[in-house]
């Protein structure tokens, strides 16, 4: 009876992790939508990604590494 039950589990598990692994096949169809749209206005898709991965990063970390990154183009003659 156990068996049963684990094994119910299991299959309600999978189920469950295959239905959001095909909500987010539709999800990334959605986000290559918006960046062809983007593209097709004229605007420039790696700096829109590079945008959105820096809005990620709290305030602080982004201030931080943009002084790294200043340091380093001064070091290396930018």
């Amino acid at each position: 009876m156990t068996e049963n039950i684990a094994a119910d589990e299991l299959r309600l598990l999978i189920e469950r992790a295959e239905r959001l692994i095909e909500e987010k096949k539709g999800i990334q169809d959605d986000i290559k939508d918006v960046f062809a749209e983007a593209k097709s206005r004229g605007f420039d898709v790696p700096a829109m990604r590079w945008s959105i991965s820096q809005r990620a990063i709290e305030k602080h970390k982004r201030d931080e590494q943009e002084a790294i990154r200043e340091t380093y183009q001064l070091a290396l003659g930018f």
